[in-house]
């Protein structure tokens, strides 16, 4: 399946399918349009407008992420140093999380559209997901034009899809290693990133943090929540198949100091809790 790209951002109309549109979007290359079309999705979701084949078999016939010419993708030992007490270190800063931010969103499509067989809850919790990371790449592609810069303008890495590829043919590597490893470890540099903005000065920044930490902790925690289901889905037990899945592809090791707290609150274990850098 190969779905065509509708000419406004209300997905319902040309895709009336969930996962077809999920690809849709993650296909499409501009951050603006790709923003805001999912925004369209999620209410097309709410509002019965859009249906669900969740045993439907999706090709993608374009090139996955869509991604814009800019940034210009490097290593992460490439990526610019953020100097605090300058106007465009801060602006360095901000890109960096709205390159994050705008990972996650095709992150949570490629879940959606990738993965065929399951309940129809896992696919309205990363639905959700991808509305919620659409909202903050969209706050912080704002302030950052706010400072005089645009989403682009600096260079970026793209460790977080790559970890995506890796486990693109495995439901629970995925789930282990992006949502729970990859961006649980927002959680734990979010609270010094938001002190080192507010103390700055950039309070607008700093807010923004609040709400991206306030939602990220609810998307790790969906990501919990189906690690858990698919493990018993198995039968295996899960403090144990994570450290296998970690081992096997590479995951980054998982250094602190960790926000025991947020990652509580998402629902790791205190066994998970215990295993963190061994």
């Amino acid at each position: 399946m190969n779905p065509s790209c509708p000419p406004h951002f209300s997905a319902s109309p040309a895709i009336p399918e969930l996962r077809a549109a999920a690809l849709f979007w993650l296909c499409e290359p501009d951050p603006i349009r790709k923003a805001a079309g999912v925004t369209a999705l999620a209410h097309a979701w709410q509002t019965g407008t859009i249906t669900l084949d969740a045993q439907a078999t999706l090709d993608a016939e374009r090139v996955i992420p869509g991604q814009p010419a800019r940034p210009e993708l490097v290593s992460p030992l490439a990526v610019k140093r953020r100097a605090m007490h300058t106007a465009e270190g801060r602006a360095i800063l901000i890109h960096a999380l709205a390159h994050i931010e705008f990972n996650a969103i095709n992150l949570a499509l490629d879940v959606i559209w990738r993965f065929a067989d399951m309940p129809e809850a896992f696919y309205a919790d990363w639905l959700q997901v991808a509305a919620e990371e659409a909202l903050h790449f969209s706050l912080l592609a704002e302030h950052l034009r706010g400072q005089g810069y645009a989403y682009g303008d600096f260079p970026a890495h793209n460790s977080l899809w790559e970890m995506a590829a890796k486990t693109a043919h495995d439901i629970l590597a995925r789930i282990a290693l992006v949502p729970r490893t990859m961006e649980a470890r927002g959680l734990d540099a979010s609270p010094p990133v938001r002190a080192k903005l507010a103390q700055a000065g950039d309070m607008a920044a700093a807010a923004i943090l609040d709400i991206i930490l306030r939602d990220e902790i609810g998307h790790v925690g969906i990501g919990n929540r189906w690690y858990d289901w698919l493990c018993r889905q198995r039968d295996l037990e899960p403090v144990a198949t994570y450290a296998r899945l970690a081992k096997e592809y590479a995951a980054p090791v998982q250094r602190g100091p960790f926000n025991l707290e947020a990652r509580r609150a998402a629902g790791f274990t205190e066994p998970e809790l215990a295993a963190l850098g061994r």
